[in-house]
């Protein structure tokens, strides 16, 4: 009898989180994310709050995104990030989609612009993860993102662990 009601207890509470998800990232509504990211956002450009030391040097990374679901599922979203890395500052932009399968997987493409100084890189960025829904418009997103460099000489294409955090509205 208990597993039972643990098992009734279960369904009903995915059927709610399904409920909210699917309400969250339908048409018409926005979205507003940060992350906490890999201490290498330097390595790809980011848009997520990471702080880190490396040989000494404080490098940190601020940033968001915003996007709007231009169908049910289907947000066009951009971003910005600010850091510091050392002697240089960084400055990105990010511009993409990203589509929720079942209101619940974000996947995402785009394309980030990181420049310091008068150097620049640009990536393609390929991402996934998922959505858990802890109130009706608020979810935790933990992913995994790859940036793929398009100058192996400025810098090497490389993997992002992150943590979002998404307000929809």
């Amino acid at each position: 009898m208990k597993k039972l009601f643990l098992v009734g207890a279960l369904a009903l509470f995915g059927a709610m989180n399904a409920q909210k998800s699917s309400e969250a990232t339908s048409k018409g509504k926005w979205v507003i994310e940060t992350n906490a990211g890999s201490p290498l956002h330097y390595l790809g450009g980011s848009t997520a709050f990471s702080l880190t030391s490396v040989d000494g040097e404080t490098i940190w990374n601020v940033g968001a995104e915003g996007g709007y679901f231009v169908a049910d599922n289907l947000a066009v979203k951009a971003g910005l990030g600010l850091g510091d890395f050392g002697e240089d500052n960084l400055t990105t932009y990010r511009v993409g989609v990203q589509y929720y399968v079942n209101s619940k997987f974000p996947l995402a493409a785009d394309f980030t612009g990181a420049s310091t100084g008068d150097e620049s890189i640009n990536y393609f960025g390929v991402e996934g993860g998922y959505a858990w829904f802890v109130a009706p418009n608020v979810a935790l997103t933990p992913k995994l993102r790859y940036n793929i460099t398009t100058d192996d000489n400025k810098a090497p294409s490389s993997f992002q662990g992150l943590i979002g955090f998404s307000l929809f509205f």
